[in-house]
């Protein structure tokens, strides 16, 4: 993984994708020994027009003025302790936004940015944060309620990256990070999932969300495909 970026470093990415209202995402790419990367920006609308910007990634010019039409960047959302690369740019260029993570994190966010709230009330009842049970305060969360439906965002907690070319695809797979299907790699859960109970408690009550239409994940595919039931496929594989 890089060392995290001291000034605004464009690496490639796509371009914002409008899921709904409220909602845009975007995804990047880091060359890493392995292979090209994907990661994910997702940045949801407060009512009052206020952005919550969950997993920062810098970008390029006119997609940074297209965000800005989108809303006022309000909140940064560190949710995961390598999920810190722009963080310090993002802080930089907009010295007002509040840097959120969870507890367990919080030391090492703070060498690269200060933290100002290890949880958070956004004002909006439709954008929540969750810092995820049973990962011991290491993983941050939103569920998000738009038009369509509910959409749950999760960081490193669930993986939905296809299968990679080449000796470092192969890499991957042994390692479980890619696959067929959603899933929670072995590494994650050796790292990651300190309390398997807490975590499969957790995964059963998003199962049950209301209208929830999406699961938009950091490393991989947004899950459209019946994610209700994946969350629950998830839980039940935890359990075992």
């Amino acid at each position: 993984m890089p060392k995290p970026f001291e000034k605004w470093t464009v690496l490639p990415h796509g371009k914002l994708t409008r899921l709904d209202d409220n909602l845009v995402t975007v995804t990047g790419t880091l060359h890493m020994p392995l292979g090209d990367y994907p990661r994910r920006m997702t940045i949801a609308r407060l009512d009052d027009g206020r952005l919550v910007i969950y997993s920062a990634i810098a970008l390029d010019e006119p997609e940074m003025q297209a965000l800005e039409a989108f809303g006022t960047p309000a909140y940064l959302i560190v949710p995961g302790d390598l999920h810190r690369l722009d963080a310090k740019a993002w802080r930089d260029r907009y010295p007002h936004l509040v840097i959120v993570a969870p507890a367990g994190i919080r030391k090492r966010v703070e060498k690269v940015v200060p933290v100002d709230l290890t949880t958070v009330d956004f004002g909006d009842a439709r954008v929540r944060f969750v810092t995820v049970p049973g990962t011991d305060e290491h993983e941050a969360a939103l569920v998000v309620e738009t038009a369509t439906g509910t959409t749950l965002v999760v960081n490193d907690l669930i993986w939905n990256l296809d299968d990679r070319p080449g000796f470092g695809g192969w890499i991957l797979g042994a390692l479980g990070f890619t696959g067929a299907e959603p899933h929670i790699p072995p590494v994650v859960k050796l790292k990651t999932v300190k309390d398997k109970r807490g975590l499969v408690a957790q995964l059963e009550r998003w199962a049950h969300l209301d209208h929830l239409n999406r699961i938009i994940v950091a490393h991989g595919d947004i899950v459209t495909r019946e994610p209700a039931r994946v969350l629950a496929h998830l839980a039940e594989n935890l359990a075992a």
